[in-house]
């Protein structure tokens, strides 16, 4: 169908020397016609009525207005014009040359004596402006005419919710470029002074109350929100509605594309799950993170996972001097070398494979690279398979921060940044109380050190590896069923670049010892989510795409919270980012006690999860887990060899 449409545009772009000719050989037969008309119309279309002095006038200057009047329209820039785009500058432009056609004229028909009579004048020029009119928007309405004709049984019926700007440029684009299996049927727009009113012949049937029925009424098969400058709680209100519906939903991604000139039908994309969090974007003082990284050397470890990974690339676009990408897994680190290498060529890109749990490995960098900034985002993050291996979150997470901090304050950093999670806070998995002793690391170092320490504690983040979202997307991918744990879980969540702007304005602002919290607004029913993400998908939950729910997992709790309750809240520059005040511990006790989990996780004993919750009061073990501890200790020999080096605790006995 599309190449039937091309086929109707005698002047694409392909032939242009020939569309120029015919536009030519076009208006010479439109100006002759115009000037006989003027005489035709004059006499009631009766030759025997004219007189034959007018009729020998007109004929004398049939050449020299031709000739003139085509070099006018060459001026007028009616010869270069994309007519298919047409819009009011250009219909000015032909009323102009038609009007400097008219004065030439008058101009001949006066200084060489030749009788004509005055109307003759208007006449000619009100035809020689219709036909031409006529000629440069045959393309529209050859279009329209054979429109349905060439969607053929395929039309999809369309409702725009948005009857502004955007609206106006989308639907100029559905009808005058390819895109013909799209009708727009109707508008939806909360302002009720648009209500039955017409854009380019489609009515305003209403606001947002009106589209249900409307989708009914109209036999509508997509709908395309178009209002870019839309809040995203506004844009959430709206999806919610139309869920209720069977149709395809498309979305306008942002404001600044329409600012750009860049809405067009191709920058529309399906809704996506972010658009569904029901709350505006977490804005980032820009200015002040640009000061705070750029021409800095800034090391990120973890540097290849999700967070990571878009550490860098914000880093890179506020100009660091270098960045050390420290990672130990080698494909993540590979695939963002290639793309720094791509987008940010600029930047002195380092990527160095290796653990956080290898103090020498850590002391060679820090000491080779000497960075002003570190990002410590490198952890174990799968809640149940950490349940079973709390050894190894114990050496990853709590001690892999330790001697990063270590090395931090050895080499004079500046900043030292912990990414932490909202499971830190009264943890019911290994994995948060882990997170919950980085945390109190690194206040421990930030009293013992001139470098400043904070913790960014945010929710899950959508699109992360490992994460829900991805899941659910390959399940409905093979067809179900979507796994839920409960019903009834809850989670806070933030897009990827919502996360680091947090992490990045952390770093901006800290003055050391500080938790920055996102207010992340409602938490969201992870049930909701799956039954969207169905619905989004073009699926009916429970009809045909089952949801299974598998119970809660090892660690799993029904709900996550931001902050403690003894922490309280300090706002900031962002009215959407909080700084939790830190819990008083007694750190003499807590290094003692993190020595001997130093100690006892290199030894491999299982009693881990026992020794941590001695160190985090609000993480309490499951009782299955007690006695599978202790009926493991009786059978293991007590004399187990420690083959662990002793924890470096000089820094805190100066």
């Amino acid at each position: 169908m599309k190449e039937k449409l091309k086929n109707l545009n005698i002047f694409g772009k392909k032939t242009p020397t020939i569309n120029k000719i015919l536009f030519i050989l076009t208006d010479i037969v439109a100006i002759n016609i115009s000037s006989f008309l003027g005489l035709y119309l004059r006499f009631n279309l009766k030759m025997s009525d004219m007189p034959i002095e007018y009729v020998e006038s007109v004929k004398d200057m049939i050449l020299i207005n031709t000739i003139v009047t085509i070099i006018i329209f060459a001026a007028f820039r009616l010869y270069t014009t994309l007519w298919r785009f047409a819009s009011l500058n250009e219909l000015a432009n032909v009323l102009g040359a038609c009007f400097l056609s008219v004065v030439a004229n008058v101009v001949f028909y006066l200084f060489s004596y030749h009788p004509i009579y005055r109307s003759y004048f208007i006449i000619y020029g009100a035809s020689l402006f219709l036909i031409t009119c006529f000629t440069r928007f045959s393309y529209r309405i050859i279009r329209l005419t054979y429109r349905k004709r060439l969607h053929g049984p395929k039309v999809r019926n369309t409702m725009i919710i948005g009857g502004g700007e955007a609206c106006n440029m989308i639907m100029k684009e559905l009808e005058l470029s390819g895109y013909l299996d799209s009708i727009i049927r109707c508008i939806i727009d909360d302002d009720k002074l648009k209500h039955g009113n017409y854009i380019h012949g489609v009515k305003v049937v209403g606001g947002r109350d009106k589209i249900i029925e409307s989708v009914k009424e109209y036999g509508i098969d997509e709908i395309i929100i178009a209002i870019p400058s839309a809040s995203r709680t506004t844009i959430s209100e709206i999806v919610a509605i139309c869920q209720k519906t069977d149709c395809e939903l498309k979305i306008l991604p942002g404001v600044y594309q329409l600012v750009n000139g860049e809405v067009s039908y191709s920058q529309i994309r399906n809704v996506e799950i972010e658009d569904l969090l029901g709350r505006d974007p977490v804005n980032v003082l820009t200015e002040k993170v640009g000061h705070y990284v750029a021409d800095k050397v800034v090391l990120i470890t973890g540097g290849g996972g999700t967070i990571g990974s878009e550490l860098c690339r914000q880093v890179a676009a506020n100009g660091a001097r270098q960045i050390i990408i420290f990672d130990i897994y080698e494909n993540n680190a590979y695939e963002i070398q290639q793309e720094m290498k791509i987008k940010h060529p600029e930047v002195n890109l380092v990527v160095l494979i290796g653990s956080v749990r290898n103090r020498r490995k850590l002391e060679v960098v820090f000491s080779e690279y000497r960075p002003d900034i570190v990002f410590h985002a490198a952890a174990h993050k799968h809640v149940p398979l950490m349940e079973d291996s709390p050894g190894e979150a114990v050496k990853n997470n709590v001690f892999g921060t330790y001697k990063t901090a270590l090395m931090a304050d050895k080499y004079g950093v500046d900043r030292f940044v912990l990414i932490s999670t909202d499971k830190a806070v009264n943890p019911t998995n290994i994995m948060g109380a882990t997170k919950r002793i980085c945390e109190m690391i690194i206040q421990t170092f930030n009293d013992h050190s001139k470098t400043d320490y904070v913790a960014v504690r945010f929710g899950n983040v959508l699109g992360s590896s490992g994460s829900v979202v991805p899941l659910f997307k390959k399940q409905i991918e093979e067809g179900g069923p979507v796994t839920v744990t409960h019903p009834d879980v809850i989670r806070y969540f933030m897009t990827i670049p919502e996360a680091v702007s947090l992490v990045l304005q952390a770093g901006a602002s800290a003055k050391g010892g500080e938790i920055f919290v996102l207010d992340m607004g409602e938490p969201a029913k992870i049930d909701d989510l799956a039954k969207n993400l169905i619905r989004l998908s073009g699926y009916t939950p429970g009809v045909d795409m089952e949801i299974k729910y598998t119970g809660l997992r090892p660690g799993e709790k029904l709900y996550e919270e931001m902050l403690m309750e003894e922490e309280g809240l300090e706002s900031t520059d962002n009215n959407k980012i909080f700084i939790g005040k830190p819990i008083e511990f007694c750190e003499k006790d807590f290094l003692e006690e993190l020595e001997n989990l130093y100690k006892d996780a290199y030894a491999e004993k299982t009693n881990i999860k026992a020794i941590v919750s001695k160190m985090v009061p609000t993480y309490h073990i499951k009782e299955v887990d007690k006695k599978r501890d202790a009926k493991i200790l009786e059978e293991l020999n007590k004399d187990f060899v420690d083959t662990s080096t002793e924890l470096p605790l000089d820094i805190f006995k100066k």
